[in-house]
């Protein structure tokens, strides 16, 4: 009997082997960090697509699959908040509990998904672009859950399903979650994309409220190379009401909402003191105006061409070959640096040296 178990543990421990080395090595260095943080979000992502899959068929025969997003989101949030070790602090929840709404959130990266998990409402369901209706797992439970998909070659097609999605939506009860960016916004400072019309429309349209969601930008805990711990800040802003607006005040709707949001984000996303991705000002000019080069006439160059004519009479110290070749290409390169190339109206700087 115990033979059976140890060899049947066995090529488990030698299977261990690499994960623990894995491991080791991501708290020795930032960059393997990343990939084993990675690895786990992953991971748990599959995980829960699977689980997903499973809950979209049990909640659909029993008549409850508009909550599938909801368990999901739940779930996924249980176990990559303590694979990752990144917790939440949420403010404004109560405002949560309208319904039905239009649910607008901020779109950053990938790692938005785990920001919906301790709030995503029961009886609300999600836009996304139609390719992910045939992502493996995902795209089943997606279907299963009452996502929406959007057609977004065909702005008509999408407009028109938005505008049923808010009938239905008024019918059944139940809310709709939106990135309004369309697209991810990860900066160094917390800024927002311009809004696409498409979220207001349906708005403005059933005349459901919009409830804005901001949780503050993580470029301190997630870019590239870089996946840290950490605690984030989630804001609910009061719903915004649409009743009696028509499809002219869509523009400015949306300009308004965009404005309250980004003035959330700034206040609720704590700074980042690193070294900044972009060059500064005094940096760009560095890089396209370097120092101007050194002529010619100067002393420098007089005094190497005044060495290299000189010769010295026998006997004494003798230039060899080497020492010649030097200083021809010394000079060289001082006379040719004097020259600025300039071809078709454009100026041809030369590269800076390299650290």
């Amino acid at each position: 009997m115990m033979g059976s178990i140890t060899s049947l543990l066995r090529p488990l421990a030698y299977l261990s082997l690499p994960v623990l080395a894995f491991r080791f090595a991501a708290t020795k260095s930032k960059i393997v960090r990343y990939y084993w943080r990675i690895g786990l979000y992953s991971y748990c992502l599959a995980a829960c697509s699977i689980l997903g899959v499973c809950l979209s068929v049990v909640l659909f025969v029993i008549g409850k699959r508009l909550d599938t997003d909801f368990w999901v989101a739940r779930s996924f949030h249980f176990l990559a908040s303590r694979a990752l070790d990144i917790t939440f602090e949420i403010e404004g929840e109560e405002h949560l509990t309208r319904r039905p709404a239009l649910l607008l959130g901020n779109h950053q990266s990938m790692l938005d998904i785990l920001y919906l998990g301790p709030i995503f409402p029961r009886s609300t369901v999600i836009s996304a672009k139609k390719e992910l209706r045939w992502t493996p797992f995902l795209g089943l439970f997606m279907i299963l859950g009452g996502t929406i998909f959007l057609d977004r070659r065909n702005p008509e097609i999408a407009i028109a399903s938005l505008k049923a999605a808010g009938e239905t939506m008024k019918r059944r009860q139940t809310s709709l979650w939106m990135f309004p960016e369309g697209t991810r916004s990860l900066h160094e400072e917390p800024m927002m994309k311009p809004f696409k019309k498409g979220a207001f429309h349906v708005a403005v349209q059933s005349g459901l409220p919009i409830v804005p969601v901001v949780c503050e930008n993580y470029w301190r805990l997630y870019r590239k190379n870089v996946f840290e711990s950490g605690k984030l800040k989630i804001k609910v802003l009061p719903p915004i009401e649409t009743t009696g607006l028509t499809t002219a005040d869509v523009p400015a709707l949306a300009e308004r909402t965009r404005e309250i949001m980004v003035k959330a984000l700034q206040e609720i996303s704590v700074p980042y003191k690193g070294p900044s991705a972009v060059p500064s000002k005094s940096e760009r000019d560095a890089i396209l105006m370097p120092p101007p080069p050194v002529p010619a006439s100067s002393g420098i160059a007089s005094d190497v061409m005044d060495r290299h004519a000189r010769r010295e009479p026998d006997g004494a110290d003798q230039i060899d070959s080497d020492s010649r070749q030097r200083t021809s290409s010394l000079v060289r390169s001082i006379a040719s640096s004097e020259e600025t190339e300039e071809e078709d109206g454009h100026v041809l700087v030369r590269r800076p040296d390299e650290p």
